[in-house]
């Protein structure tokens, strides 16, 4: 009996000295070249981001049409600021495009490649004004005059346009 457990014995200790002998993960086997045991962890949800939703609205002469985008943009568009944004096209007498950003002072375009405008279901009368964020616009016979809430406007109308 005891030739048996002394023979099992010694069939298992090299077995087991060999098995602590094994590199740890990521320990100097890792450096040596051999292959590293891999550790993978649940991945992290991402915040879900919810968009806002834009507001069109057009002059009833139909020549001028505006689209409003929240702070945060939309699912299809985020202004490079991250908003929020007033946009409003002039069709006649020469398209163009007055844009009031989060800060700084109104911008036309004369070159627009996108034209699009105008279709809004909403129709501001003359007389009403509209607003949204930090634009207040002022629909006139005489033209739209939109402006942010720290001063800065744009003016646009056939005979002009103005930015501030």
């Amino acid at each position: 009996m005891r030739f048996l457990l002394a023979t099992s014995a010694l069939l298992l200790f090299p077995a087991l000295a060999f098995a602590n002998s094994a590199p740890t993960p990521g320990g100097p086997a890792a450096e040596s070249g051999q292959p590293r045991e891999t550790v993978t962890r649940p991945a992290e949800k991402a915040p879900v981001r919810s968009f806002g939703v834009a507001q069109e609205f057009m002059m009833p002469s139909g020549n001028i049409g505006c689209i409003y985008i929240p702070e945060g943009g939309t699912q299809a568009y985020q202004p490079a600021d991250g908003g929020p944004e007033l946009s409003c096209d002039r069709i006649e007498p020469k398209y163009l495009r007055a844009t009031l950003g989060r800060s700084g002072k109104a911008v036309v375009r004369t070159n627009v490649g996108d034209q699009g405008c105008c279709g809004a279901e909403t129709v501001v009368p003359y007389g009403e004004t509209w607003s949204a964020g930090p634009f207040t616009c002022y629909s006139e016979r005489t033209g739209l005059t939109c402006e942010r809430s720290d001063g800065h406007s744009f003016l646009l109308s056939r005979a002009r346009v103005k930015a501030d």
